[in-house]
């Protein structure tokens, strides 16, 4: 059985966010649905995921899952926006999912961020999954691969022969996640990559990014086979060590993304927003511009 899989852009990040579902069925989930967030007037809008919700009122569908691929750093999720109002119109009571690793990753980042309800595993989150976990999306069957190394966190969701990689993999052409954020580390995503090389030639690969060189159109789908003979970072023959050393020299010239500290508080809270000023705009508050 096969997945129908509809791919939403998000242009000013590069996001890519899909709604799947169920082809003999209504049931469906989205996937890492993206906030427009506009740094220079703090001011959120929901244009992206208003438009996932128009296509699962449009063919009427009963959305089950909310699914996250990690704690992004470079956009802000519209997890929580969609909960509510999929739930206001009637188009499903969806859970909001993650990979367990959120815990640790709420850890590392409680004190600069004030996260007041630190305690929790993964606060305002209503599934943590652990790895080979299995589920349902209708007829659908799902299951969890943990792949860690981008960030601890960071899950891979394979849903019939459909794969969701969030940032772990990127376009053969693009290569792979930079592993230099807390809890990242290149080997461990060479290992986590190396196991999705074992899945079939053919399944799809969903990518949750795509930063296109010159000419090319951003891609959203991509192949295991094709990442396997020819992602420009991690071929399926690559040695651990070359990639290791390549990812590592990569990522010392890398900036932090731009949204880092945004998405982090509003990702480690699961899409939940600070209140809204009086003239509509938002402040994010953290304790970062005190570190030494």
């Amino acid at each position: 059985m096969a997945a129908i899989v509809t791919p939403f852009r998000h242009e000013p990040t590069g996001s890519w966010s899909y709604l799947l579902r169920d082809s003999d069925g209504i049931a469906a989930a989205i996937i890492d649905p993206v906030l427009d967030y506009d740094p220079a007037s703090a001011r959120v809008a929901h244009a992206c995921a208003q438009a996932m919700l128009d296509a699962v009122e449009r063919d009427g569908l009963r959305v089950d899952w909310l699914l996250e691929t990690h704690a992004h750093a470079d956009h802000l999720t519209a997890a929580d926006w969609l909960r509510a109002r999929l739930r206001e119109r009637g188009a499903g009571t969806p859970k909001l999912g993650i990979g367990v690793g959120i815990a640790e990753v709420r850890r590392t980042f409680a004190k600069t961020l004030a996260l007041r309800d630190e305690g929790t595993r993964g606060a305002r989150f209503d599934h943590l999954f652990v790895e080979g976990e299995v589920f349902r999306i209708g007829n659908l069957r799902a299951r969890v691969i943990a792949t860690p190394g981008h960030t601890s966190d960071s899950v891979s969701y394979l849903i019939e022969d459909a794969l969701f990689v969030g940032d772990t993999l990127f376009a053969p052409d693009v290569g792979t996640a930079r592993c230099d954020f807390p809890g990242g580390d290149a080997g461990t995503l060479y290992r986590s990559i190396q196991r999705l090389y074992t899945l079939p030639g053919d399944t799809r690969v969903f990518l949750c990014h795509d930063y296109p060189p010159a000419g090319r159109n951003a891609l959203a789908q991509t192949s295991i086979a094709a990442e396997r003979a020819s992602n420009i970072h991690l071929r399926g023959d690559t040695p651990e060590a070359d990639y290791v050393a390549l990812r590592e020299r990569r990522d010392a010239t890398l900036s932090p993304p731009k949204l880092l500290w945004p998405a982090l508080h509003v990702n480690l809270r699961a899409g939940r927003l600070p209140p809204q000023q009086q003239d509509g705009s938002i402040v994010f508050k953290t304790l970062a511009a005190a570190a030494p």
